[in-house]
């Protein structure tokens, strides 16, 4: 499974490096800059919205506007009416974004899958189909720990991370347990 793993993040990687560079090699295009000029009514046209690529020193309605929707004389007081704005966006920074965002995304959407689907496998090849936690007329009040040594055992015989883990939370589970016996029918509260 821990080739599995770093496989998948290899293959993240190199996508992620793959993009970056593509988008890296990209000029800025025409589509990052625009001038977008807001006309409201004037007479009997209706206001409109205008965007044209065109170079910061160009952004007016003059050179933004067309086709003129007012004759000749009019166009002076129809474009002293329009505001325009020379607007500038990094198309590079909005995709990187997206694919970090989308990465993170797989990611959390394999540990899902990981825990959803694998872990109970695993589970249960590593420790058979036996349970580790035994019931409250088994383990009894002198032993609350009856099979945290077995559990012990296991854990320093095969010596992998996900033992040690199972070990810890069996043993904070079978402590939660004494302390509810004690508190709910002995009235003691353990210090």
């Amino acid at each position: 499974m821990a080739a599995g793993c770093g496989s998948w993040a290899r293959l993240w990687s190199l996508l992620a490096l793959a993009a970056l560079v593509g988008l890296g090699a990209e000029a800025k295009n025409s589509e990052d800059v625009r001038c977008k000029c807001i006309c409201p009514p004037y007479k009997d046209h209706s206001g409109n919205i205008y965007n044209k690529n065109v170079s910061q020193k160009d952004c007016d309605c003059l050179h933004v506007v067309e086709p003129m929707p007012v004759p000749g004389p009019d166009v002076e007081a129809y474009c002293l009416r329009c505001e325009c704005k020379y607007e500038e966006r990094s198309s590079v920074t909005i995709k990187v974004t997206i694919i970090i965002y989308l990465s993170i995304l797989g990611l959390l959407l394999l540990y899902m899958v990981y825990l959803t689907l694998v872990e109970p496998i695993l589970k249960r090849r590593l420790f058979g189909h036996s349970q580790l936690i035994q019931s409250d007329e088994d383990i009894g009040d002198h032993q609350p720990f009856a099979n945290a040594h077995d559990v012990l055992a296991r854990s320093r015989s095969r010596a992998n991370v996900l033992n040690k883990v199972e070990y810890a939370q069996q043993r904070w589970k079978l402590q939660v347990q004494e302390q509810r016996k004690s508190v709910f029918d002995r009235h003691v509260v353990l210090s």
